[in-house]
């Protein structure tokens, strides 16, 4: 019996040796892409979830703040019942509770988030018209912080233990301990009213000075821009440095770079090609996460600084209470969490087949 009849046997009668053959290559990547879909699909599953999680609780968040909206409406001016029952049926505020949840939950998965009390506009056109000035601000200071903590992460892993290490990790927990409105309040001391000899170089806040066009606007935004993203940058980085760091460190004892050095590769072509990939897969998760939690957490540094963005238009709402601007802010800000940590998900097992088997 020859060998290429045994295929036959073993599969049965009228089997083709070379469809099986096919198949049973294709078996173990088929059952890896049903693995990886099935792990989409659970993480899919948990996001939905958890901003449904956040749709409800910004509902009832929120009605918890002392304040009343008609009165903010009003002016403080006296008026009548009759009027202020009308505003409380333009608004809706005159319907049970929760009638109003059902109909902002309604209104929510249509895309309407309500209409602004202070504002008397969509609360969607508020946040489209403000997204813009926190995306400069927080993709500025994420793509800087993000750099430079990969950047010192690595070098200060290679060369653990030395002065540089012990001066950029120190240095990094300093900053990264330090509130940031505190440190905003502290760069605009210095560096925008000025102390002592110490001139004021930078704007104490805003977006831009007004009256400018063209090249002179856009020097002119940059220049109001230095002190938030200094701030946001000084935060924010060590967090990137000390992960990228560690991860480093753990990678540094591994057989494969004794081998990569055993080659005669030089130190630094062991680093970039061999440590420094495997070790930033920690990082990469890192990255989309920070990435969503700087737009939710730039709330404080755009109120500080007066940056026309999400942030202080959040700090508005919050004042008055403006319940359908808050609450829509508050959806914003978490679903870019849950989404850039859904998306960190979703890229892992591509990075570490591990993941997701």
């Amino acid at each position: 019996m020859t060998a290429e009849a045994t295929p036959a046997l073993v599969e049965g009668p009228g089997a083709d040796p070379a469809t099986s053959g096919s198949a049973a290559g294709r078996g173990p990547r088929a059952r890896t892409t049903t693995a990886y879909l099935r792990y989409v699909a659970g993480k899919l599953a948990g996001a939905a979830v958890s901003l449904l999680a956040v749709l409800v609780t910004s509902f009832f968040l929120f009605r918890l703040i002392p304040g009343d909206p008609v009165k903010f409406m009003t002016g403080g001016r006296p008026v009548s019942a009759r009027q202020i029952a009308a505003y409380r049926r333009e608004f809706g505020l005159d319907l049970p509770l929760w009638r109003q949840f059902t109909d902002y939950c309604g209104k929510a998965l249509t895309g309407d988030l309500g209409t602004s009390y202070q504002f008397r506009a969509p609360v969607i056109d508020k946040i489209t018209e403000a997204l813009p000035n926190t995306l400069l601000l927080t993709g500025t200071a994420f793509i800087l912080y993000t750099a430079l903590g990969i950047l010192l992460g690595t070098r200060t892993a290679w060369r653990h233990g030395g002065p540089g290490d012990r001066l950029h990790t120190g240095l990094a927990l300093t900053l990264y301990s330090i509130p940031s409105f505190w440190l905003g309040l502290l760069l605009i001391i210095v560096l925008s009213v000025g102390v002592g000899p110490v001139p004021g170089l930078f704007p104490t806040g805003g977006m831009e000075s007004g009256g400018k066009e063209g090249f002179a606007y856009v020097v002119d935004v940059a220049h109001h821009l230095v002190l938030p993203v200094v701030t946001l940058v000084a935060v924010e980085y060590g967090q990137t440095l000390l992960v990228t760091r560690s991860a480093l460190l753990d990678e540094m004892g591994s057989d494969y770079l004794t081998t990569a050095r055993a080659k005669g590769l030089r130190d630094d072509l062991v680093r970039r090609r061999h440590a420094v990939p495997n070790a930033l897969l920690p990082t990469v998760t890192l990255v989309f996460v920070n990435l969503g939690r700087t737009v939710a957490g730039v709330i404080l540094v755009e109120t500080v600084f007066s940056w026309p963005g999400l942030g202080g238009l959040f700090y508005q709402a919050l004042s008055v209470p403006d319940l359908p601007l808050v609450q829509g802010l508050f959806f914003v800000f978490a679903s870019a969490v849950i989404v850039m940590n859904t998306l960190a998900d979703l890229l892992y097992p591509l990075l570490d087949p591990r993941v997701g088997r």
